[in-house]
């Protein structure tokens, strides 16, 4: 009956932990980060793209629009690929006494 308890305490941890690892990798801040520079350098750079004369002799005939949406397109993408590169791992949380107990003895029954 203890066994039952400790395969069925297994399971709802491993159950959480995968919960866990989604919440993190959702909620990473490296995502949300890249998302809003690559959503805003799209709407800049487009601004920049229909850019007026009017528009460019106020900068100087530099396109800053252009520049400035090109460069947080870059950056935006840079999160998004080391958010790809280098997913988050949640730490796991240590084991209760109890569980850790139940897992001696199974793997002492399993090897004698």
């Amino acid at each position: 009956m203890r066994l039952a308890e400790g395969h069925a305490f297994q399971d709802e941890v491993t159950e959480l932990e995968a919960k866990s690892a989604t919440a993190a990798r959702l909620f990473d801040i490296r995502r949300i980060i890249g998302a809003l520079f690559v959503v805003y350098g799209l709407i800049v750079g487009a601004a920049g793209i229909f850019a007026t004369d009017a528009d460019l002799e106020k900068a100087q005939d530099i396109n800053i629009n252009l520049w400035t949406g090109l460069g947080m397109l870059a950056l935006g993408l840079f999160f998004l690929i080391w958010v790809r590169l280098r997913p988050t791992v949640p730490p796991t949380p240590p084991l209760p006494e109890e569980a850790l107990d139940a897992a001696r003895g199974e793997d002492s029954a399993g090897r004698g």
